[in-house]
């Protein structure tokens, strides 16, 4: 089952590849000899899902997530194998969403005149008390 992420593209189910290992935790006997956690990967550098530019993006907002091109996300909560196959597809798809979602431009802001003088106040405040700190000087 090929995976969406929102309006942006389709992952086909062809370019993820999926390992399976036990999970540990809770789950007694069934966590130590079933290979419940899901681990899925996706090879963003080989993929041809996406355009380059979109790669680029990709590549540069995740950062680190990204090893040798590689996107990889691991879920084993569940003691469940689909659950945590569902999980990772989830994880997968919100990761790459918020590494397409455009960023928000910072705009500039300056101080108003009144928070300015505050400011002030506030430093010649602090400064008299530490003042009052001192031992007295002694002529």
């Amino acid at each position: 089952m090929d995976l969406s992420v929102g309006d942006a593209f389709v992952i086909p189910e062809g370019e993820l590849h999926w390992t399976f290992s036990t999970s540990g935790g809770p789950g007694g006997q069934h966590a130590n000899r079933n290979a419940t956690k899901a681990e899925l990967s996706w090879d963003l550098s080989a993929s041809g899902a996406i355009a380059d530019d979109t790669r680029r993006t990709i590549t540069r907002r995740l950062g680190p997530k990204v090893r040798d091109g590689v996107i990889t996300v691991v879920a084993g909560e569940s003691r469940s194998q689909w659950r945590n196959r569902q999980t990772a597809r989830r994880r997968l798809a919100d990761l790459l969403k918020e590494a397409l979602r455009p960023e928000r431009r910072r705009v500039p802001t300056r101080p108003s005149k009144s928070a300015k003088d505050s400011r002030i106040q506030d430093k010649r405040r602090r400064g008299a008390d530490k003042r009052l700190r001192r031992p007295p000087e002694i002529e």
